[in-house]
């Protein structure tokens, strides 16, 4: 769970009438493109030159994309003339484009002219931003002025296999114009790389062993960690990658993660906004053979209530030990971050964690973990977790108060200053509740004990790791994130491509654990166009992030109750269970759900996924 907006959704008990009773508009019958294996080359920007009209490009008003006279178009007549006002102004232009997988050169060219009537030779007052996705490619200002088009050249081979968005952002200051022209905009994508000959994911059965010890505070972190895998696929694993994920919360030039001195391979260039790095393995992986690669690391934790970031003297350390990224059918998942929801996908891994900290700081963690006194004034934290998709853990001097589910589960909950005593006593209750309930309807709860970390400053609500999570003061928000444990954690799912899979399972599983039926759900129902579906992925969300939280959370458990109504309550539940059974440990498709769902009804479900707008 990230998004702010999807708690008033949950508490607004947002539940279904029977499927005959739904009037949904139809969905499109075209379904969203899957991600070839295979590089296709091919040009991915539509219209890059202007020539064929506005169309698939948005500009923030008619005037960018122009042949007006006082610029001219590098070829042609038409071209996308930003700023230019000599005021406060800012425009855009964007399209999204999708860069075919498996290839291995993905190059972004477009011509850029500047003039300017800034007569400074040393401050940016008018900016030019390139972006795709959420990453900064270039930034030009006032200071880069030319007398003709100069092409630029970049490097975007890291978002194979993705939709995102190629957006140009030009800003002005109060006075003294700057015109941004660009021209003859073209993403080409070549050379084949070898695809997977299977579907199978990898590297598999991943095992992590970190040491690191940390400041006075708890704010930074070193020490070394090492990954060792098997490569489970027919196809030779020649590389790997790491995600640095908590690289986008800093800059490519001040990463609050660094990795160095790697062994076991040699490292390559950081991609994807720094959150991706590349390691050549010394020899080729053929299947079932497996590896071990090493680095030193060092963590910087930055200011703020986040999911990573201090509040006050209290550290949350989330997505901050790299973990390696996936190659699967569709090729090595390298998506971006998104702070808007999540992008992670990881198999699951066994993790042995050792935290040297001042003994001051408390250290709730992932895993099971058990404290020995270290040198004078420290303590170390070793924490074990088995079957796991990532480890995060926080310091700071919480107050703690401990209890054990009627099941047999170790609750933990750990409060920052201005949490009542009260208040954590409810949030106990209501976490020893929640993990029994999800517990008895999914399948038991296997890691041990359950630490929560409260903090009221948190701006996303709520945020799940395995056997760990951040929250709110909230018994709906609280019983969501431990249903994360089963929807995401013990039932994993590629989070940035198909984030209804664990979102709006775990709200569903929330409003079934709150005793919520679900009456009234679709009442206030409203796609907002044909390209809008439930199973759109975080590349699309993000471009529509007011929309995120409504459809993914709220339609998609209206849907799944739906789904309820029309197979029963029994059966269901049962489909439920069986289902995470069957996917313990494992990854969740939406194909598969489908299939599994089809298998548990005679009733043809084609219209009802059509009707839900539920593709894959």
């Amino acid at each position: 769970m990230r998004s702010t907006p999807h708690k008033s959704l949950a508490a607004a008990a947002c539940a279904v009438a029977a499927l005959a009773a739904v009037s949904l508009p139809a969905a499109p019958a075209s379904a969203r493109p899957a991600t070839a294996a295979a590089c296709t080359p091919g040009q991915a920007v539509a219209n890059g030159g202007f020539e064929s009209g506005t169309s698939p490009w948005t500009q923030s008003s008619t005037s960018v994309i122009t042949s007006r006279a006082g610029e001219s178009a590098h070829g042609g007549t038409t071209f996308a003339w930003l700023n230019g006002v000599g005021s406060t102004h800012t425009d855009t232009l964007s399209q999204s484009v999708t860069i075919p997988s498996g290839c291995s050169t993905a190059t972004l060219t477009y011509w850029l002219h500047i003039d300017t009537a800034e007569t400074t030779s040393s401050t940016a007052y008018d900016k030019l931003t390139a972006k795709i996705g959420g990453t900064t490619l270039a930034t030009y200002s006032n200071l880069d002025k030319n007398s003709g088009y100069v092409q630029k050249s970049v490097d975007v081979s890291g978002f194979a296999g993705q939709t995102v968005s190629l957006a140009f952002t030009g800003t002005e200051d109060s006075s003294l114009q700057t015109s941004f022209v660009l021209d003859d905009i073209a993403l080409n994508t070549s050379g084949g790389t070898t695809p997977p000959g299977d579907s199978t994911r990898t590297p598999a059965a991943p095992a992590y062993t970190v040491s690191l010890s940390s400041n006075a505070s708890g704010t930074g972190w070193t020490g070394h960690e090492s990954a060792t895998f098997t490569n489970a696929s027919a196809t030779a694993l020649n590389e790997v990658y790491l995600r640095l994920w908590d690289n986008y919360h800093g800059t490519c030039s001040a990463m609050p993660i660094k990795v160095s001195n790697v062994t076991g391979g040699t490292a390559g260039d950081l991609t994807v906004g720094c959150t991706a790095l590349k390691i050549a393995l010394a020899t080729p992986l053929t299947q079932g053979q497996s590896a071990t690669i090493g680095f030193d690391l060092g963590i910087t934790v930055p200011s703020g209530a986040d999911r990573f970031g201090y509040d006050g003297a209290f550290n949350n350390i989330g997505n901050a030990l790299p973990v390696l990224a996936v190659r699967d059918a569709a090729g090595w998942h390298l998506d971006p971050y998104t702070n808007n929801g999540e992008s992670f996908y990881s198999l699951a891994a066994d993790f042995k964690v050792t935290l040297d900290h001042p003994t001051g700081l408390l250290v709730p963690a992932t895993g099971t973990s058990v404290d020995t006194p270290g040198s004078s004034g420290r303590t170390i934290t070793t924490a074990t977790a088995s079957k796991v998709r990532d480890f995060a853990w926080a310091a700071g001097p919480f107050s703690k108060i401990s209890g054990t589910s009627p099941a047999g589960t170790a609750i933990n909950i750990y409060s920052v200053s201005g949490i009542s005593s009260s208040d954590a006593q409810s949030m106990l209750a209501t976490a020893k509740s929640a993990v029994d309930t999800h517990a008895a309807r999914f399948g038991a709860y296997p890691y041990g004990e359950l630490d929560a970390v409260i903090d009221n400053n948190y701006w996303f609500g709520g945020m799940e790791y395995p056997g760990f999570v951040l929250d709110l003061v909230s018994t709906t928000a609280l019983t969501h994130e431990i249903g994360h444990q089963w929807w995401y954690g013990i039932v994993g799912d590629d989070e940035y491509n198909s984030p209804w899979l664990d979102e709006a399972f775990t709200d569903y599983s929330t409003d079934l654990a709150q005793n919520k039926t679900g009456t009234g759900c679709w009442n206030s129902v409203s796609w907002a166009s044909t390209s809008e579906k439930i199973t759109n992925s975080m590349a699309y969300w993000d471009a529509h992030s007011s929309r995120y939280s409504t459809v993914i959370y709220g339609y998609g458990k209206c849907a799944l109750h739906d789904l309820r109504r029309v197979l029963g309550d029994t059966a269901m539940a049962k489909l439920l269970k069986d289902y995470a059974t069957s996917h313990w440990y494992g990854v969740s498709t939406t194909a598969e759900f489908k299939a599994a769902a089809q298998a548990a009804t005679t009733t043809d479900l084609t219209s009802f996924w059509t009707q839900h707008r539920i593709e894959g």
